[in-house]
């Protein structure tokens, strides 16, 4: 599995992002997906995931109600929908996939085995 991230960039505070996280082979639509951010000179934390269907969602508190995290599964991408962006979402953001098949959503950086490479959004105020 190769995972590609994408759509980072520099943006004022308040504006949007979209990041895209595109996987090859054919069983993405069997995996949960999650995204994770590291800003500087910090660990690598949760942001959101995604069930394997799309049913279910879940979000760090720091970001609920302005990023929503979707798939295609027919296109084998997910997506970040980042708005009203504050500077202290700087970050380089990560897509991953979960470990376990049709699993639950889960917040631990253990629970996902492959990730992206990785794209750099910086938010100035």
């Amino acid at each position: 599995v190769q995972l590609q991230a994408s759509g980072g960039g520099l943006v004022q505070a308040g504006g949007s992002l979209r990041l895209s996280c595109a996987a090859s082979g054919r069983t993405f639509s069997m995996y949960s997906m999650g995204w994770f951010g590291q800003a500087p000179g910090k660990e690598r934390e949760f942001v959101a995931a995604i069930t394997s269907r799309g049913a279910g969602t879940s979000y760090a508190d720091s970001v609920k109600g302005r990023f929503t995290i979707s798939r295609d599964n027919a296109k084998n991408t997910a997506y970040l929908q980042m708005n009203s962006l504050k500077p202290e979402d700087t970050a380089v953001y990560y897509c991953a996939k979960g470990r376990t098949a049709w699993g639950p959503i889960r917040m631990s950086r253990d629970e996902y085995d492959y990730w992206g490479q990785g794209t750099l959004v910086t938010v100035s105020s």
